[in-house]
């Protein structure tokens, strides 16, 4: 277990590990609910800065949990950590509630944090300067944080809405943070998809050009057709059903950590994040957080519309969720969420 002050020393490390998991953790002071791991594909991103800051902010703690996030490359590694046991609890994409269950695992999401996905793709300037259109993609190289994962899965999106399939394309995993930054510069890949401030980073810096954009509310809902959930916090419907009152603490915390980022000052919110987290530029995070701020959930609920969206874009994109029933009602539940707003006035 590593103390506070030791927190943002490993969170530095941990940007340039591409394949191997940092474990980040603080010790909880309000003992009795016991020790959580939760699972996070790079956790310096800005689509999961509800989990960041709840254990930033103590809320974990003040719920008398123990929690140990472990920070691997991508989504899709934190979530075979839940489903190999190593972890209890995955902050990651909704939608791998419905593509595991179609697979015969059962996840359930607690919380909601996103209500947009936050990622955008962008193609490298330098690499394809003469780029028109997405088709020009094909037999090219496109950087995702993990093979698997929600970057992965929206760029498989936006190339189906061209009229292109995954195989037309070759994606590679890069991992999060400095070395998916890298990737891009270096010409190891023609394209990154991925969230922020990464993202604004490359477009900023004119690295890139934009070519498919889910960081606004606007943006998501012209692309997806309504509402489409994004990070949420899951676990096991084993999980869930043996350790309901860590279930509420960990909903409770993330819903506490939502309410404070509807009303923190930009100051507030560089006070507390590590350094590793700013990708060496404080106003460039600001403005990635200022872009993508309103597609945080308000209160952690899952929209009425939001399961049968995501269902829908995976139905599109030749997943094997195509023509699968899929029983969405076991996908999620608004009850700890209802709990918890009664909590804290959310």
């Amino acid at each position: 277990m590593l103390s506070r002050r030791a927190f943002g020393a490993v969170s530095a490390l941990s940007a340039a590990a591409v394949f191997a998991p940092a474990v980040l953790s603080q010790q909880a002071t309000a003992p009795g609910l016991g020790r959580v791991t939760v699972a996070v594909g790079g956790q310096s991103v800005l689509y999961h800065l509800p989990l960041a800051l709840a254990d930033l902010l103590g809320y974990f703690e003040s719920e008398g949990l123990q929690v140990v996030v472990s920070d691997f490359a991508g989504g899709a590694m934190a979530l075979q950590a839940v489903l190999n046991g190593t972890a209890d609890v995955g902050s990651g994409a909704y939608e791998y509630t419905i593509r595991q269950q179609v697979r015969g695992n059962h996840l359930r999401a607690m919380a909601l944090h996103g209500r947009a996905p936050q990622i955008a793709m962008g193609v490298s300037r330098k690499a394809l300067p003469r780029y028109d259109e997405l088709s020009d993609l094909a037999g090219r190289r496109i950087g995702v944080s993990a093979l698997g994962s929600s970057t992965h899965l929206m760029a498989v999106h936006l190339l189906a809405r061209a009229g292109m399939r995954e195989r037309d394309v070759n994606f590679i995993g890069v991992g999060s943070g400095a070395p998916a930054v890298a990737a891009l510069r270096t010409g190891q890949v023609h394209a990154l998809c991925h969230a922020d401030p990464i993202m604004t980073l490359l477009e900023q810096k004119m690295d890139v050009h934009i070519v498919g954009d889910m960081r606004t509310l606007k943006g998501a809902h012209e692309l997806f057709g309504g509402n489409m959930p994004a990070g949420c916090l899951y676990a096991p419907h084993a999980f869930v059903q043996k350790q309901p009152a860590q279930v509420q603490a960990l909903t409770n915390a993330i819903v506490h950590a939502l309410k404070w980022l509807q009303t923190a000052a930009p100051a507030d919110l560089i006070k507390l994040v590590p350094p590793s987290y700013l990708l060496g530029d404080r106003g460039l995070y600001l403005a990635a957080f200022s872009r993508v701020r309103e597609t945080f959930s308000p209160n952690g609920l899952m929209p009425d519309d939001g399961p049968a969206t995501a269902l829908r874009v995976l139905g599109r994109t030749g997943s094997d969720v195509a023509g699968a029933k899929v029983d969405l009602a076991r996908t999620f539940s608004n009850e700890w969420v209802r709990k918890a707003r009664l909590k804290y006035n959310v």
